[in-house]
């Protein structure tokens, strides 16, 4: 059996229900399980895709995005996912580093195009809204149904998805999630929300993440309920479907509440069709709960991350919402711990690293042995998040991962944003640090140490960042130095440079 199996059988079940709407339009579960088969077969039969080759995709939130998911779940392939706000070079890095042979993108998208033609000139390109310059259409795959699109090697042990996550070494590594990790996660996703196919899931954050992708969108889809998918997040689009489509959940990271709590639609909207909405990704301010709780909806907290799936503690619908700050209990299917120094388990109510072990948990680092033995021993994934457990199994997260910037809800690691930096021949040294902002949670924020004799301008380095980097990873501001705090074996403490700039801004110094 592979993940495809599960579309299959509810399209067996319930053939004319919808598995999906989008832009006013409906898929039904027959018409998602063709869909599926025909560019699974196209896949096999055009390109040659098969178990282990990978599959990118560059695209906002569409039906045909979970159609290649579980195209390649069906042939033994794997998705490799681009985030769309990334730079031009990161996108490249990624489907070099993964080796992909089929690329799906959008239009909107094709600039990344013309790199490719210098750098991987054989790769396929499959245009999803539009016809590519010596490739296919997604249309024209759906044409292909002559051929087995089954693979009788696939199975729920086999790699799905490759999903790359900004490294604190500089460069993003690619998470590998087998199809069970999915399948687990689903269950888990169940167990959270009391899903059932009479659900209809929300979907607003964006595919190129596990938690758009898999905290209910896919286990919605394994369980035959109905999912609305928008392209992108807007609080307008947002507020007009809890009214419209009549959604039972959501999954809204800690900026889109405030987005959509801050809508001056907010007060008249109707919320009554949600049993529950999730949040996480980071530490979630109580005010934001607050205001939804206000309104009669229960916010259900999940901790995660990518090499988890992303489920692995949660709060659960009709479970103990009351300890607050708690993102709950280890999910259904998973462990959790905190541990210490020396890996052993720490007493409840002591701060350590939380590690989590189960079958949600990625298989490896794409290609990067060592970081993969790094982070996982003994099959627990140690998370490097800070958190404490108490007597009755309630986690609290208290710091996130070392060093990393959580911005809108992504994810900028400092490295990352350095490595570029220091190519700019103006700059010497630099470090990058996260600074509290009341929209954004926080913004990266460069202190840099010119080289001797040069006068660098601010402005030069970010549009040099800017080439090369999403915008939200480009420092909202870059500070001139001297020095920078730094341990006896001379590595900067990130850390504290982090506390001189809160107390320079306390006193004036920065604006």
């Amino acid at each position: 059996m592979d993940l495809c199996h599960l579309i299959d059988r509810n399209a067996a079940f319930a053939p004319d229900k919808p598995a999906i709407h989008f832009e006013g339009e409906s898929l039904s579960y027959a018409a998602f399980s063709v869909r599926i088969e025909r560019t699974a077969s196209a896949l096999k039969a055009e390109f040659g895709v098969g178990r282990g080759d990978r599959v990118a995709i560059l695209s906002l939130n569409r039906p045909d995005y979970l159609v290649l998911l579980y195209a390649c779940a069906r042939v033994g392939a794997i998705l490799v996912p681009l985030n769309w706000r990334l730079a031009v070079a990161e996108q490249l890095f990624i489907l070099t580093d993964a080796g992909a042979k089929v690329l799906a993108l959008e239009e909107a998208f094709s600039g990344v195009i013309p790199e490719l033609d210098r750098s991987l000139p054989g790769i396929n390109l499959v245009g999803l809204d539009f016809a590519p310059p010596d490739g296919s259409t997604f249309d024209s795959l759906l044409e292909c149904d002559n051929h087995d699109g089954r693979n009788p090697h696939a199975d729920l042990a086999c790699p799905l998805l490759i999903v790359y996550t900004s490294g604190t070494t500089g460069r993003p590594k690619g998470a590998v999630l087998r199809q069970e990790a999915l399948f687990w996660n689903g269950v888990m996703s169940q167990h959270m929300h009391n899903l059932t196919s009479d659900d209809h899931v929300l979907t607003v954050l964006p595919f190129f993440h596990v938690g758009g992708l898999n905290i209910q969108t896919t286990p919605a889809l394994q369980l035959g309920a109905t999912v609305t998918i928008h392209s992108r997040f807007t609080p307008e689009a947002a507020l007009a479907s809890f009214e419209r489509d009549r959604p039972t959940l959501t999954v809204l990271v800690p900026t889109i509440l405030q987005a959509v709590s801050d809508h001056p639609g907010w007060g008249a909207a109707d919320l009554s069709s949600l049993k529950a909405v999730a949040t996480g990704s980071t530490i979630v301010p109580p005010h934001l709960i607050e205001r939804f709780v206000a309104r009669g909806v229960p916010v259900l907290q999940v901790y995660g991350s990518t090499e988890t799936c992303p489920i692995a503690v949660y709060t659960r619908l009709g479970g103990d919402l009351s300890r607050a700050g708690s993102t709950g209990l280890p999910g259904l299917c998973c462990e959790a711990k905190v541990i210490g120094a020396d890996g052993a388990e720490v007493p409840p109510g002591t701060p350590g690293e939380i590690a989590v072990r189960g079958p949600n948990v990625f298989f490896e680092y794409w290609g990067d042995q060592d970081a993969t033995r790094d982070a996982l021993h003994d099959g627990w994934y140690r998370t490097g998040d800070i958190g404490l457990c108490d007597d009755d199994g309630y986690f609290w997260v208290r710091d996130r991962k070392k060093n990393m910037i959580i911005s809108g809800g992504e994810n900028v690691y400092p490295a990352e944003v350095e490595r570029v930096l220091l190519e700019h021949p103006d700059v010497s040294e630099c470090a990058v640090i996260g600074r509290p902002d009341p929209r954004w949670d926080e913004v990266p924020i460069a202190y840099v140490i010119p080289r001797s004799g040069r006068r660098p301008d601010a402005d030069q380095l970010k549009a040099h960042l800017q080439a090369q980097l999403a915008r939200y990873k480009v420092p909202r501001e870059i500070v001139f130095v001297a020095d920078l705090p730094r341990t006896a074996l001379g590595k900067v403490q990130h850390f504290l440079l982090k506390k001189l700039d809160a107390q320079s801004r306390a006193q004036g110094e920065v604006s």
